[in-house]
């Protein structure tokens, strides 16, 4: 008698992913790791308020100015600087037309009140008027040009620490 044969039913393995990742996956696994070593180098930001008073405003690093600190660095480990600047009048050219650069990673001002006119290196004479922003790359070459008598300014910059350079004019 012929054996009968038996039905063996084979099944379908689903393929198994391999150890390689794709590179959607590889580029994903490097932000990460990325963004924690970031995170670790930062330092913890603490909550800070300043409200606005006319006693605080300072000499700071320009005698034709007033500086107003807002607590930013120390609540940043020294991350971020953020000052409002209020301007002396009137403007003097031959003591506020000095060409400087900052030695800084990033900074921003913005125009509260009056206006304030700049030349910068590569950029040209602009006026910026109350409400103008701008962000001078790190290291350019500038002049003020002249400023109103309510001019005031808020700064930002990073690093909290850094040095001005002085250039002959």
């Amino acid at each position: 008698m012929a054996k009968a044969k038996k039905k063996t039913s084979k099944k379908v393995r689903a393929s198994k992913p391999t150890s390689r990742k794709s590179p959607a996956r590889k580029a994903n696994a490097r932000r990460a790791v990325k963004a924690k070593t970031r995170a670790k180098k930062r330092p913890t930001h603490k909550f800070t308020v300043s409200h606005h008073r006319e006693q605080d405003f300072d000499q700071g690093l320009r005698t034709y100015a007033k500086y107003r600190d807002l607590g930013i660095a120390p609540a940043t480990g020294g991350m971020v600087q953020a000052h409002v600047i209020k301007f002396i009048p009137p403007f003097k050219p031959e003591e506020v037309s000095t060409p400087h650069y900052h030695d800084v990673d990033f900074q921003m001002i913005y125009v509260l009140k009056g206006w304030i006119k700049s030349e910068f290196e590569g950029e040209g004479v602009h006026t910026f008027h109350a409400g103008a922003c701008w962000i001078q790359p790190p290291r350019i070459k500038h002049t003020v040009l002249g400023y109103s008598d309510d001019c005031e300014v808020l700064e930002i910059v990073l690093p909290a620490d850094f040095e001005t350079v002085t250039l002959a004019n």
